[in-house]
């Protein structure tokens, strides 16, 4: 049997839900029998900078990191932290991105500006782009915190895994008082295709 590993690249900002995604997500793929390695870097997190995670999985994996120009999935939770990724992608992968702008130091001084049009950048270089209105489709679930929720609903979409796993790790990975609001975010993005 070939040992196929897949890969799903996560990028956002600190204090977006990446790194619990990525719980969630590593929860999922153990949960449907796969070996799963998971790395994270979390850059200046804690004061919006940016973080990702490499999530890998298959029959048996042996790194944790994804090699540029490997990853299947590029996931992300802001449109710059996505672009800035894309080297990541493997030629013929997938964007999935929610459509947020977070200014970067940078730009919230003023010493430089936000890109114009980074969905249309994103979709231009990846033909497999799918732009989530993930705030919107959050505040719709009851709490605007859900949105990586929605995105992991999302996400769901282009995984061979059963749906219930999915709502399984949520339960066990989200604080119970947040549980139905994230399932209903997590319903919510499902339905984006």
């Amino acid at each position: 049997m070939e040992n196929s590993v897949k890969s799903i690249l996560l990028a956002g900002v600190g204090g977006q839900g990446t790194l619990l995604a990525s719980e969630v997500l590593s929860e999922v793929l153990m949960s449907a029998g796969f070996d799963v390695k998971k790395s994270e870097i979390h850059g200046m997190s804690q004061r919006g900078g940016s973080v990702t995670s490499h999530v890998r999985w298959g029959q048996k994996v042996y790194s944790p990191l994804i090699p540029e120009g490997t990853a299947d999935i590029l996931f992300g939770f802001e449109l710059l932290e996505t672009f800035r990724c894309l080297p990541m992608l493997r030629r013929n992968g997938s964007v999935i991105v929610n459509n947020l702008k977070i200014a970067p130091g940078p730009v919230a001084t003023g010493q430089a500006s936000y890109p114009e049009d980074v969905p249309g950048r994103i979709s231009a270089s990846v033909a497999d782009t799918t732009v989530i209105e993930g705030m919107d489709l959050a505040r719709q679930a009851g709490n605007y915190r859900t949105v990586n929720t929605v995105l992991l609903g999302a996400l769901s979409n282009r995984m061979e895994v059963a749906e219930g796993l999915w709502r399984r790790a949520l339960k066990k990975r989200v604080p119970e008082r947040f549980v139905e609001e994230n399932l209903k975010a997590f319903e919510l993005g499902r339905k984006c295709r």
